[in-house]
C-alpha cells in the first residue's frame, strides 16, 4: 500500500488510539509498525494479522478523508502522533490529555459546548455585555424571530420530551418584556384581524402558506382560510402577495383593535393620587417633592381631553376633595368615619385635568403647606384604599399611594413584625409571608375593576412591606420603596425619589389590559411570576401595563415533540392606550425543537436560566422558608453541570467542567445567595429584604442581572481604543472586571453599574490626573462624599472628563430610569454597600467563588 507522507501521522494517529483504549493485540501492532514509518511502501502482510481493526481504519480514513475540506486533518495527524511514546501507550481514558479529549470531535464541537474547568479558569467574565444565544433556526427565520430584550426563552433549544428536559436539569421558562418602550413598532390599522379558527393565535412570521389561499397555524396546525383583504399589502400596494404583510413580516406588531375587542367603550385615563399626611410624613418632606413634580408634569400625563385626577389625604381620618368647576378654591371634605367609608360628593371628586387645571394647580400649590403644623400621628391606610377603590370602581384607572409609616388605625392596621436583634443570627428569616389577607382581598377587587394600585412607600422605620405589597402585586401595580427618606439627612434618595417619580408620571401606560401566552400544542404554562391576578390558566388580568414591568412563565412539556422541527411562543396583550385606542401588541418566538442533552445545553440562555431561578426562589421563600429557597438554587446549578458530567461529557477529566455556554452559571447563583433578597448572617432589614425579592420579579431580566451581578469598570485609564460612535459622540467601553476587592487598586478609579445605582470608586492613591480632570478636585482629601446632588460629574472641559461622562451617560442610556451616582471613599458610609458586591470574595456569613466552587465540585463528584 503506497502512503503520502502527509498521512504518516495519520496512521500514527489511529494506532497511537487503538493503544490508548487498550488493545493489546493493536499495541504489538504499533510496535512493528513503528519500524516501517520513514518507508513509502509497506507489506499487505502487515494487515492480515489485524482482522477486524482493517474495516475499523477504513472508516476512520472515510471520516478524514471528508474532514479534510475543514482543515481538520492536518490538525488531528499533528496532535495524535503525540500517542506513539510508549508512556502514552498504557494511559486509560480518564488520564487523557486535554487535546486529546475531544479528538475527532473537536473540530465540530460548537463554542457553547467547549469544555471549561471552573477551577482552573478564573477570568470568564467577557469583556463586554454578554450576548444571549442565537436559536439554531435557519437564516431568513431567525431574521425575523422576536428580539430577545422582549421575549426569550431560558432555552433556545427545547427538548422533545419533558423526561429529556427532566434529564438536562434545566429549567424551561420565558423571560417577557411585553410593554417595552420601541423605536420602531410596525403599527396595523384593519378591520379583519387574522387569526387561527381552532387556537385564536394571531397570524405571524411563523405560520405556513400552503397557498395564497390558506394558510396553517403554527401552534395547533390548523389550516385556516385567507381572508380576502388580507390578500392586499398595505405596504407593497399590491395584491395576491399575503405572505409579504407586515403581520407575517414582523415577530413583535401592534393592532389597532376593532370594535369586538372591547366589553365596554375604552376608559379614559384616570389617576388618582393618595398621600399620607400625618406628621412623620410632613416630617419627611417628600408631600413638598410629590407636589412640586406633579406641578411641572402635569401637562405630560398620558391621556388626551376625556383624562381625569383627583386626590385623597389621610392620617386618622380621610380627606376628599372637591376640584369641580366654578368653586373659588379646592374644597377639603373630612370623613372621619373610617370604619364605614363612603364618598361625601362622588361626582367631583374625580374632575376632567383639562377643565380643572387651575384648580388642581391651586390644590398642589397648597397642600404642603395645609398640614405644616399637623401632630397627627396615626395612619389608616386601608380606609384610605377602600375609598379610592369606590371612586374609581366604575371606570378604572392607577391609584398612585405615597405611604411613610406602619398603618395603625381602621381595617388593614399592622404592628411591628421585626426584631432587629435576630435578623443576623436567626436560622431562617420569619415573616416574608403578609401579617394579613386585606391588602391582597382588596387588590383582587380592584384587579375585577380594571384598578391598579402603585404603592411608593418613604419611611426610616419598618413598614411590612410584605403585607402592603400585596396591593400592588395582584393589581399589577408597581412599588417603589426609599429606606431612610428625609429631604434634608439624606438627598441621595431625594434625588431618586424625584428622578423615579418624573418617569412614573410621564411614561407610557396602558389601561384595562389582558395578556394572554400561547405556545405550540404539547408545551404548557406551569407557573407565572410577576404582578398580576390569573385570571385562567393563560390570561393574565392587568388593570394597568407600563413599560418598566417584566414577567417570567414556568413552561413543562406534555407531550412528546418528536415530529416537530420548531415551536413557537406567542404574547398578545390587549390593552387601552392613553388617548382611548384599543390596541393588542403581539409577540412571537419560533425555537428549534432537539433530541439530545448536547443540543439542550448549547441553547442554554444562562442569564434567562438565572432571572428565572431567581423568581422560583421568591415564592420558594415565602411559601417555605428561605433556606429552602437557598438550597434550591445551590442544587440548580450542581444538578445541571453533574447531567452535563455524566451525560454529555464523552471522556472525563478532573476538576468542576462546564459548557462554556455555562460558565457563569455557579457565579450568578453565588451572587443570587449573597444578594440582599436571598443572603444570611448579616443585618438585612426585613422591608429592604422584602422589596429585593419584589424587584427579581417584576423587573424585566435586563435590570434584574445588573442587580444580581453587577458590572465593575475601571475608568481611571479611559481610552478611545475600541469605543463606540454614538450620535457623533465617542462612547469608551472598558473591560468588565471581576467583582473582588483584588481587582481594585488605590492608584484607580473604578466605577461598578449595579442597575438603579451606580457607585464611583476613588482609591487612596487615585491618580491626581483623573481627581483634578473628571473630579476637579485637587487631591483625595478634597473628594467630597456628596458630589452635585449625586447625580452628575461636573463637566470640565478636558478629554478624561468627556470620556468619563460619556460612558456614564452611555450606561443611563440603557435603561428607562435614571441611576443616581454615588462617590465613593474609604471613609464613605456607602462603602459597605459597595463592597457587599464584590460577589466573588469570602465574607463573614459567605463561601468566596473559589471555595463555592469547590463545594460545588464535591456535590457534582459523588
Amino acid at each position: 500500500l503506497c502512503c503520502p507522507p502527509f498521512l504518516k501521522g495519520v496512521w500514527c494517529s489511529w494506532w497511537g488510539q487503538i493503544g490508548v483504549i487498550g488493545q493489546y493485540n493493536a499495541l504489538l501492532t504499533i510496535t512493528h509498525w513503528g519500524k516501517y514509518r520513514n518507508t513509502r511502501c509497506c507489506s499487505l502482510s502487515l494487515f492480515r494479522s489485524m482482522g477486524r481493526v482493517l474495516t475499523e481504519i477504513l472508516i476512520w480514513f472515510k471520516w478524514l478523508l471528508l474532514t479534510r475540506r475543514q482543515g481538520s486533518l492536518v490538525r488531528c495527524c499533528f496532535i495524535h502522533c503525540a500517542v506513539l511514546f510508549p508512556a502514552q501507550t498504557s494511559a486509560g481514558p480518564a488520564q487523557l490529555s486535554p487535546s486529546l479529549a475531544g479528538l475527532s470531535l473537536q473540530s465540530q464541537t460548537p463554542e457553547a459546548l467547549r469544555v471549561v474547568n471552573l477551577l482552573q479558569e478564573r477570568n470568564l467574565l467577557p469583556p463586554g455585555p454578554i450576548s444571549p444565544p442565537t436559536p439554531c433556526l435557519p437564516q431568513d427565520l431567525q431574521k425575523i424571530n422576536c428580539h430577545p430584550e422582549v421575549f426569550r426563552s431560558t432555552l433556545t433549544s427545547i427538548p422533545q420530551t419533558q423526561s429529556l428536559l427532566n434529564k438536562a436539569k434545566l429549567p424551561l421558562g420565558l423571560l417577557l418584556h411585553p410593554f417595552k418602550d420601541l423605536t420602531q413598532l410596525p403599527v396595523v390599522t384593519s378591520s379583519t384581524i387574522v387569526r387561527c379558527r381552532s387556537c385564536r393565535t394571531y397570524i405571524n412570521p411563523f405560520v405556513s402558506f400552503l397557498d395564497q389561499r390558506r394558510w396553517k397555524c403554527n401552534l395547533c396546525y390548523r389550516v385556516n382560510d385567507v381572508p380576502e383583504e388580507f390578500m392586499y399589502n398595505p405596504v407593497s400596494r399590491s395584491y395576491g402577495e399575503p405572505h409579504k404583510r407586515p403581520e407575517v413580516q414582523n415577530a413583535t406588531i401592534e393592532f389597532i383593535a376593532p370594535s369586538e375587542y372591547m366589553l365596554r367603550p375604552p376608559q379614559p385615563a384616570v389617576y388618582l393620587f393618595v398621600l399620607d399626611v400625618s406628621h412623620n410624613a410632613v416630617e419627611t418632606g417628600y408631600l413638598d417633592v410629590v407636589c412640586q413634580s406633579l406641578l411641572e408634569n402635569i401637562n405630560s400625563l398620558p391621556g388626551d381631553s376625556r383624562t381625569k385626577i383627583g386626590f385623597i389625604t389621610f392620617d386618622s381620618t380621610i380627606h376628599f376633595y372637591n376640584l369641580q368647576e366654578g368653586l373659588s378654591q379646592p374644597q377639603m371634605l373630612i370623613v372621619s368615619d373610617i370604619e364605614d367609608i363612603f364618598l361625601p360628593t362622588p361626582d367631583s371628586l374625580l374632575v376632567n385635568l383639562d377643565e380643572c387645571t387651575e384648580m388642581v394647580q391651586d390644590l398642589l400649590k397648597s397642600l404642603p403647606h395645609m398640614f405644616g403644623k399637623t401632630m397627627e400621628t396615626q395612619s389608616a391606610l386601608g380606609p384610605a384604599l377602600q375609598a379610592a377603590f369606590k371612586l374609581l370602581s366604575p371606570t378604572g384607572g392607577r391609584v398612585s399611594v405615597f405611604q411613610t409609616q406602619l398603618p395603625n388605625l381602621g381595617v388593614g392596621s399592622l404592628k411591628s413584625r421585626e426584631d432587629p436583634n435576630q435578623r443576623a443570627s436567626a436560622k431562617d428569616i420569619q415573616h416574608l409571608s403578609p401579617a394579613t389577607d386585606f391588602y391582597k382581598k382588596l387588590a383582587l377587587d380592584c384587579s375585577g375593576q380594571q384598578v391598579a394600585v402603585d404603592l411608593f412607600l418613604l419611611s426610616s422605620q419598618y413598614c411590612d412591606l410584605a403585607s402592603l405589597g400585596c396591593i400592588s402585586r395582584y393589581s399589577a401595580g408597581s412599588v417603589y420603596y426609599y429606606p431612610s427618606y428625609h429631604q434634608q439627612h439624606n438627598p441621595a434618595q431625594v434625588e431618586c425619589f424625584q428622578k423615579d417619580l418624573k418617569r412614573y408620571l410621564t411614561r407610557k401606560i396602558g389601561f384595562e389590559a389582558v395578556m394572554r401566552i400561547r405556545c405550540t400544542k404539547g408545551l404548557s404554562i406551569h407557573t407565572f411570576h410577576g404582578n398580576f391576578f390569573v385570571r385562567s390558566t393563560d390570561l393574565l388580568s392587568l388593570p394597568n401595563v407600563n413599560p418598566d414591568a417584566g414577567f417570567a412563565v414556568q413552561m413543562s412539556i406534555e407531550e412528546n415533540l418528536v415530529d416537530m422541527q420548531v415551536v413557537s411562543f406567542q404574547a398578545a396583550l390587549l390593552y387601552t392606550s392613553s388617548k382611548g385606542e384599543r390596541r393588542i401588541r403581539v409577540h412571537t418566538l419560533c425555537l428549534p425543537v432537539v433530541n439530545s442533552l448536547s443540543d439542550i445545553f448549547a441553547g442554554a440562555d444562562v442569564q434567562a436560566i438565572t432571572g428565572l431561578l431567581a423568581s422560583m426562589a421568591v415564592d420558594r421563600s415565602v411559601t417555605a422558608s428561605l433556606s429552602d429557597a437557598r438550597d434550591a438554587m445551590t442544587n440548580a446549578s450542581i444538578d445541571s453541570l453533574t447531567s452535563y458530567r455524566t451525560s454529555v461529557l464523552t471522556i472525563q477529566q478532573p476538576g468542576l467542567l462546564a459548557p462554556a455556554c455555562l460558565r457563569l452559571f455557579p457565579l450568578y447563583i453565588l451572587a443570587l445567595l449573597k444578594q440582599k433578597a436571598f443572603r444570611t448572617g448579616t443585618s438585612t432589614k426585613l422591608d429592604d429584604r422584602v422589596f429585593a425579592m419584589c424587584q427579581l420579579k417584576y423587573q424585566p431580566l435586563a435590570y434584574v442581572m445588573l442587580m444580581i451581578h453587577p458590572a465593575l469598570y475601571r475608568v481611571d485609564d479611559l481610552t478611545d481604543e475600541g469605543a463606540l460612535n454614538i450620535s457623533e459622540r465617542t462612547i469608551p467601553q472598558p473591560r468588565v472586571q471581576q467583582l473582588s476587592v483584588e481587582k481594585l487598586s488605590r492608584e484607580g478609579a473604578f466605577l461598578m453599574d449595579a442597575g438603579s445605582v451606580i457607585y464611583l470608586w476613588i482609591g487612596r492613591n487615585c491618580n491626581p490626573n483623573f481627581l483634578t480632570q473628571v473630579l476637579g478636585v485637587p487631591s483625595y482629601p478634597a473628594v467630597p462624599q456628596n458630589m452635585v446632588r449625586n447625580t452628575m460629574l461636573p463637566e470640565l472641559d478636558t478629554a478624561e472628563s468627556q470620556r468619563t461622562r460619556a460612558f456614564i451617560g452611555w450606561l443611563r442610556e440603557q435603561r428607562p430610569f435614571f441611576p443616581i451616582l454615588h462617590v465613593v471613599r474609604d471613609e464613605s458610609p456607602l462603602k459597605a454597600s459597595f463592597m457587599q458586591n464584590m460577589i466573588e470574595d469570602r465574607t463573614e456569613s459567605a463561601l468566596s467563588y473559589y471555595e463555592f466552587l469547590l463545594h460545588i465540585q464535591q456535590q457534582v463528584s459523588k
